[in-house]
């Protein structure tokens, strides 16, 4: 297929690449000229995936309506932050009847929407529209490390399409029709990330990790199901698989800017100097703001927020979540 991936950070470059390697015709669209030209002259992506050569085949353009030219697959893969105002300057271009795929992750600020939902209206609801997530670190799906995710739809064929686009021997996809539990899972995530960074940087050991993760599931899972979620998708590859991944690896920007803070930086001192961006900081907010709408107790998600903003210290957090009152773990 014509494909077009819009987003030349880490994660974009990996999934144009990996389509590239699939034997598709890619253009990905930079916003940085100097990426656009070293994706076109070193095959590589130097300032946002530096030391990983990418396949030769694969095009960058700083043009918007020259990615999107005759693309039968679309992937949009830009901090969440930034989709509306991309999508509204280049929605015009998407050819009718492409499929679109979402790997943005986050919750809009403005608006509490979810990142196909923000496609959907900006495009009129014209096209099928597919969320991408799980565990996958860009470094090590370019690397070719086995690697699976899932490709949610409400239209199955739209998701066995870029089920299709996307498998190939190291990279596994799998399909859903639970498009928010799996966008809400890949958001969430990234804030609880961010809370197990801070555990981390307190000094605090295993158990305490353990516990944070597993309370997290539960306030994610506990949202999703307020928003019409199936609660099993929080047990699966975009749920669990990437809140593990997140929360635990080494390559994770959100649990390196928590530990940032919890060794006492602030929050402008933990992201002075960064190009890439944390989500779970944006997302912190937006997902406070709609678990209030929901009426959704999430007491680890408002912590974050009171660290992150408020400038509550780090190590009394989790003393403080410890003398919460007593009760069922099963309760919702």
């Amino acid at each position: 297929m014509r494909c077009a991936v819009v987003g030349a950070g880490a994660w974009g470059t990996a999934l144009a690449d990996l389509l590239a390697d699939n034997g598709h015709d890619v253009v990905i669209w930079a916003f940085e000229p100097d990426v656009a030209e070293s994706i076109n002259g070193a095959h590589e992506n130097r300032r946002f995936l530096a030391g990983y050569p990418l396949h030769p085949a694969l095009r960058a353009t700083t043009r918007h309506a020259d990615a999107l030219e005759g693309a039968e697959l679309v992937t949009y893969a830009t901090p969440s932050h930034l989709l509306r105002s991309i999508l509204r300057a280049g929605a015009a271009g998407v050819d009718a009847g492409a499929i679109l795929t979402v790997a943005s992750k986050g919750i809009e600020q403005s608006t509490s929407a979810l990142m196909t939902s923000v496609v959907d209206e900006e495009t009129r609801r014209e096209h099928d529209v597919v969320a991408l997530s799980g565990p996958s670190f860009a470094a090590e799906v370019v690397a070719g490390q086995p690697t699976a995710i899932v490709a949610a739809s409400t239209s199955i064929e739209a998701a066995r399409c870029a089920q299709s686009a996307f498998s190939n021997s190291t990279f596994r996809v799998y399909t859903s029709d639970d498009v928010i539990g799996v966008e809400l899972a890949g958001a969430l995530k990234n804030v609880m990330a961010v809370a197990t960074g801070i555990v981390e940087g307190v000094g605090l050991g295993f158990n305490s990790r353990a516990g944070l993760i597993t309370r997290g599931l539960h306030e994610m899972t506990r949202l999703g199901v307020s928003l019409g979620a199936q609660p099993a998708t929080f047990a699966g590859l975009a749920g669990v698989g990437d809140l593990v991944l997140t929360c635990t690896g080494a390559l994770s920007r959100n649990r390196a800017l928590g530990v940032e803070i919890g060794h006492g930086a602030t929050l402008a001192e933990a992201l002075k100097g960064k190009e890439t961006v944390a989500e779970g900081v944006t997302t912190a907010a937006s997902a406070l703001v709609l678990a209030e709408q929901q009426g959704v107790d999430m007491p680890i998600v408002e912590m974050v927020n009171r660290i992150l903003f408020e400038g509550h210290a780090a190590r009394s957090a989790v003393p403080e979540l410890m003398a919460r009152e007593l009760r069922s773990e099963q309760d919702l």
